[in-house]
């Protein structure tokens, strides 16, 4: 447990000096003081480390500084948002899939972030923390893009969060997605190796496109179904580079429906006109061995009920 040392005893809010405990041991200091001071915004946390007002040990560091068990950390008084900016994170809850004293796996909804940024004040991960004030460590192993719904994980100990990284650093575990794509695909089971890389738009927006001297990248695409124009396939990540299965898919001539980014804004627009308003890809099935205890997992999101709707009117047709 951390211990916390208020330096003054009057009713105004004091500097805090906070003794890092083992579990935090290895955290970059910005995420720590975010989950210490629920509720303020990033900016000012970043601004106090700018301003020497955060200290470890008596001297000033940088956002990207990991603490050690046993640091001292001077924290300072940090306001909430005043009227006008960022309210404090809503607290929410996500279905949960599997949960033990060291991991979390929800069923993440398409539409929501996974943690804040790019425009985006809040995700999953700060209103998971909101909602578990009593949690002493919550992070993010993997990302989701935001239209992606389907199995998330989250660690619970830092212990499961290293295991878990190097896990997906050294291509343990299996993780399947389905898609549904833009033609008819005709292998049963198809190798894609795409080099990737990222850039940027002239309006600031991140891309990735596929590159040979880019970072290697390996999709293996297993056909579901067919619907005549359109297919059902699974994706099963070899490697975890951003947009991955996305790019694969749409280089291969097969964008996914509703992909705003390597979409075609004419499919989108008709599926939006019947209703489905969202990229057809989740994240369905996990499998790996439990960072502590070895155990093998076999985790499933099933299809959300607006994708499984429209599969059944595209077999009605």
């Amino acid at each position: 447990m951390r211990k916390e040392t208020p330096v003054s005893t009057s009713s105004a809010p004091a500097v805090r000096l906070v003794e890092v405990d083992a579990e935090h041991d290895g955290q970059r200091i910005d995420n720590f003081l975010l989950r210490l001071c629920k509720g303020v915004p990033k900016s000012h946390i970043y601004k106090a480390i700018r301003g020497g007002e955060v200290r470890v040990n008596k001297g000033r560091i940088q956002a990207d500084y990991r603490v050690v068990a046993g640091d001292l950390v001077r924290v300072p008084p940090l306001r909430l948002p005043a009227a006008g900016e960022a309210r404090p994170v809503p607290g929410s809850e996500f279905p949960v899939v599997f949960e033990d004293d060291a991991l979390l796996v929800i069923d993440k909804p398409a539409g929501v972030a996974v943690h804040g940024g790019s425009g985006v004040s809040f995700g999953v991960i700060e209103q998971l923390r909101a909602a578990r004030p009593q949690a002493r460590f919550l992070e993010l192993v993997h990302r989701l893009d935001r239209e992606t719904s389907g199995l998330l994980m989250v660690a619970k100990k830092r212990s499961a969060l290293l295991a878990l990284h190097a896990m997906l650093r050294e291509g343990k575990g299996d993780k399947h997605y389905l898609a549904l794509v833009e033609g008819d695909w005709v292998n049963d089971r198809q190798h894609i190796r795409l080099a990737l890389t990222k850039w940027t738009t002239q309006s600031g927006e991140r891309r990735v496109r596929p590159d040979p001297d880019g970072q290697s990248a390996h999709t293996i695409v297993t056909l579901r179904q067919r619907f005549g124009r359109y297919s059902l396939v699974d994706a099963e990540l070899r490697s975890g580079r951003t947009h991955q299965i996305r790019v694969h898919l749409a280089a291969s001539g097969f964008p996914i429906i509703g992909d705003d980014k390597y979409g075609t804004d004419e499919t989108r627009a008709q599926f939006a006109r019947q209703g489905f308003n969202r990229m057809f890809l989740h994240a369905h099935q996990l499998t790996l061995p439990h960072p502590l205890t070895g155990e093998i997992l076999r985790l499933t999101a099933e299809l959300p009920p607006v994708c499984r709707k429209l599969l059944q009117q595209l077999e009605n047709q």
